[in-house]
Parts: C-alpha cells; structure tokens; sequence
C-alpha cells in the first residue's frame, strides 16, 4: 500500500445519490442503494467533518457553504408532501470553510465562501441515511459552470492537504444519469450500454493504471463507451473527478448494483 495512503486521516467516497428524495421516501428501487448507505459508516472512521462536493450546485468559482446552520434547500420538484417536511440539521464549520478557501485560493484556484447557502439533497439525503443523528459538521463545496472535467481534477489536486484532516469526503453525484433512460416505475433491464460505461468507470478508477493516466482518462471521459448515453449532462460524474485528483491513487468499487433499474457504483479511497 502507498505509504501516503497509510498516513491519510481523510477518506473519500465517490457514490450514487438516488433521484431526488426517494431513497427517504422508501421507494423500492432505491433499496440496494439505501442499505449500502446505511452500512457505509461502519466501514468508515467516524470523522471530524464532512465535505461534500454536491452535482447539484454550479458556480463560476468554486464556492464553500460558511453558515453555521445552513438550512435546506429543497431543490427538487413534484415529489410529495412529505420530501418536504425532511429534516437534516448538522451544523455547517465556518473554520474548515476558511480552511479550504484559503487553500484552494493558496494553490491559484479563485474561491470564496457563500455564507447564506443551505444544504441541497446531493448532501442531507444520503447524510440522512448514512448519519442520521446529524451531528457531525458538513459543508459543501461547489462545482463549476464550465463542467470541463480537467479543472475538476485540478480542483481536487489543489486540496490534497485536507486528507491530512480527519475529514470524509463525499463526492455526491451518479455513475448514471440519464433521466430518459431511469425505470421510475421500479424493475431492472438489462443495458449493455450502461454496463460498458461503468465497467469503464471501474477499470479507470480501480485498474493498473498511473495516476497521470486515469487523469487523461477522466479528462477524455466522453471517448469512453456510451458516455453521453449515461451522462448527457457531466454534473453527476464530476464529483467524481474532484475526489479522483485529490485522492492520486487507485480506487476500491464497493457499491455495484441497481437505482431506479440502472447499475450504478461507488469508489472509495
């Protein structure tokens, strides 16, 4: 094992978040995905906080939540009463934002902090699975309008320090995204199109390669097979990329099953 790996405190996750707020609401095609949830902290160190880089939010610098209750920003649409009565009050950490703007700023990347941003459901619905007690600070940090896959990495390379932190690392999104393509009414087809992606996805973040190679690779994601088939918006698949840069190293895929009938995976490092 690579001895920096050794000495990392932090722990990144890369991992499929589920279509809206379904996976609180119980909906059966979420169930593979809402168990692996729930058992993810147990094979997690219990951190001192957690940064989540969310597909849903854009920016044209990358930006920090500083409040120190961030509220809930409910940012889906046509779901029942219910995805709206959901809850989640972590505390938000002003410091660690501090920390990480002044970082990223430290390592040429513009950033600043919005101290009056909630939560979106990229963050409290799968932190409401994985930590329900809500009580272990969070923040969250932006995408960017340019969604250029190289300034991703960048981004993340630019925070490598942070994994000398006791922090988690969440990179929020979807290995699959096609809205067109999700079976909402529940079952599985078999989709050899899908499958080509995420096999892709497995051997680039998990296979013999170099660091400097599953860089090119994710940079060039779209030569991959079916790419714009599973992501005909890069917004879920870039989260990806920020945890890939900052962790340097190769990945372990430990989710590879269903939501809404489409295989998905999750990486970590």
């Amino acid at each position: 094992m690579n001895k920096d790996k050794l000495k990392q405190k932090a722990q990144i996750v890369y991992f499929s978040h589920g279509g809206g707020p379904l996976p609180i609401l119980g909906d059966a095609s979420h169930q593979a995905m809402i168990d692996f949830m729930v058992r993810l902290p147990s094979r997690l160190r219990r951190p001192d906080a957690i940064l989540v880089i969310s597909a849903h939010w854009e920016e044209d610098i990358a930006t920090v939540t500083g409040a120190a209750a961030p509220p809930l920003f409910y940012d889906y649409y046509g779901f029942p009463d219910a995805a709206y009565d959901i809850t989640y009050p972590a505390p938000g950490s002003p410091d660690l934002a501090e920390r990480i703007t002044g970082l990223l700023v430290h390592n040429r990347v513009p950033a600043r902090i919005d101290a009056r941003r909630g939560f979106d459901h990229g963050l409290f619905i799968p932190l409401k699975l994985m930590y329900p007690g809500a009580d272990i600070p969070a923040l969250q940090l932006s995408l960017l309008h340019s969604l250029d896959p190289a300034e991703h990495l960048s981004l993340g390379r630019a925070l490598h320090t942070v994994l000398d932190e006791n922090i988690l690392i969440i990179g929020s999104g979807f290995s699959f995204h096609n809205l067109r393509a999700f079976i909402w009414e529940g079952g599985r087809r078999s989709d050899a199109a899908n499958d080509s992606f995420q096999n892709w996805l497995i051997e680039t973040c998990t296979g013999p390669l170099s660091a400097s190679d599953c860089d090119q690779r994710l940079t060039e994601w779209e030569k991959a097979p079916a790419a714009r088939y599973c992501h005909p918006r890069e917004d879920h698949l870039l989260p990806l990329c920020v945890c890939a840069g900052m962790a340097g190293t190769r990945a372990t895929t430990i989710f590879d099953d269903y939501i809404l009938g489409k295989r998905s995976i999750a990486f970590l490092w």
